[in-house]
This record gives C-alpha cells, sequence and structure tokens, in this order.
C-alpha cells in the first residue's frame, strides 16, 4: 500500500487549541510531520496556541481556523481553506467534543441538540467532506476521539454518552465502506477515561486519570503502525 512520509503529511485536528487536541498537535510536530491545521471556536486561543507552536518548531508548519463545527457552512470553509494552504489532508483528528451535565429526566432539547451536533453530526460532516480527497490520493487517516462513554453508558452525561456511542457506529460503518473498497485509509476509534489535560510532561496526573501524553503515544503508534494493520477501538485507562 502507498505511504507517504510524515514531513510531508498535513494533519488536521479539531478541538486542536486546548488540551487533547493541542497535545496531539505538539506531538506531531515533535515527530516531524510536516503541516498541522488546528480549529476550533476561540480565535484567539487558536492563534496564541499556533503562535507558541510555531515557534517552538520553526521548521514545521502550523496553521489555525476559527470555526464553529455545528456549522456545515464553516465546515466547508474550513475544508476550502485547508486544501487551498496545504493541498492534501492526509489525516483528519475527530478531536472536538463536549458534555452538558443533565439526566435523562431533565435533559433540555437544546442541550441534546448542542452535544449531538457537535460530538457526532459534526464530525461526520468533516469527514464525509474529507473523505473523497483521500480516495482520490490513495492516502488517509481518520482518527476519531471517542470516550469510555462511547461503550459505558453514565447517568449525567446521556447525550454524550449517546453522541460517543454514534461516533463508533458511524466509524465502523466508514471502516467497512473502506476495507470493502480495498482503499488504504485507515479508521482507529481512541475511547479514552479521563484525561488530565493541565499537568506537564513531568508531573503525575490525578488519581484515576490519564495523562495526557498516554493519548500522543497512542496516536503515534496508530498513526506509525503498518498500512496493512487495522486496529479497531483502542480503549485506554489508567490503572
Amino acid at each position: 500500500m502507498k505511504n507517504k512520509n510524515p514531513n510531508l503529511q498535513t494533519v488536521l485536528i479539531t478541538g486542536g487549541g486546548t488540551g487533547i487536541g493541542r497535545a496531539f498537535a505538539r506531538a506531531l510536530l515533535q515527530n516531524e510531520f510536516g503541516t498541522v491545521v488546528i480549529a476550533s471556536r476561540r480565535k484567539e486561543v487558536l492563534e496564541q496556541t499556533a503562535n507558541e507552536l510555531s515557534t517552538e518548531f520553526p521548521n514545521q508548519r502550523v496553521l489555525s481556523f476559527p470555526f464553529d463545527l455545528r456549522s456545515r457552512e464553516q465546515t466547508e470553509e474550513l475544508v476550502r481553506f485547508t486544501s487551498e494552504q496545504c493541498g492534501a489532508i492526509d489525516v483528519l483528528i475527530n478531536n472536538s467534543g463536549l458534555a452538558l451535565p443533565q439526566t435523562v429526566e431533565v435533559i433540555t432539547a437544546e442541550a441534546w441538540e448542542t452535544v449531538l451536533d457537535t460530538n457526532l453530526r459534526g464530525a461526520m460532516w468533516l469527514t464525509q467532506l474529507l473523505l473523497p480527497k483521500m480516495v482520490e490520493q490513495d492516502f488517509g487517516d481518520i482518527v476519531n476521539v471517542s470516550s469510555q462513554a462511547g461503550k459505558h453508558g453514565y447517568a449525567d452525561v446521556p447525550a454524550y454518552c449517546a453522541s460517543k456511542y454514534g461516533l463508533l457506529g458511524f466509524a465502523d460503518a466508514l471502516r467497512d465502506d473502506v476495507c470493502k473498497r480495498n482503499l488504504n485509509i485507515r479508521v482507529f476509534n481512541f475511547c479514552p477515561a479521563l484525561v488530565e489535560v493541565e499537568r506537564d510532561e513531568t508531573s503525575e496526573p490525578r488519581q484515576g486519570f490519564l495523562h495526557v501524553r498516554s493519548m500522543t503515544q497512542t496516536l503515534l503508534y496508530a498513526l506509525m503502525l503498518d498500512r496493512g494493520v487495522i486496529l479497531h477501538d483502542i480503549g485506554i485507562s489508567a490503572r
């Protein structure tokens, strides 16, 4: 199967300004991926992160694009921007997500729609827009950041659980599609438990939390695997 040197690859990360997305961006640049595009709603945060990463990794390219994943129009603008600036988009990381704690009995329609639009529908739209480009270039990786809440229900976040279950189902259908068509496109699902994103690299996470570096190590492992290997849902939890 066709391979592509990481330093020639472009990676698009939603929710890339903070938390897991920011850690992913930094790890990819540290491992000499050529271009990283980070996208999320908060323009100031995105620009600050992009500037910091560009300073730390001057030989690689970091771009930022503010957008709301719940908007189909803004999602299309993101794809146009990235394609114009970078050409091929080789890796998509669907990382954006939010949870609004409300039990089944009290959850509002607005909260339900906000969570599903962000965590599921937005990821589906973005994948749908980028998939033909990956098919055309005969290369691509799609990484979906789901959750343990995509495999186990939790009383206080039913909409979040539904969205993360849905993301896994969508990804499974996509994986079945690309495998049946013998396409050189891989689909990975990460299902982490609670992740500590505020500690630095040298400190230990809180009890019961994963350090964010465990997420970045998992990402790099998955992307560096032989392209003939298929990984399905990857559960990640603390001892």
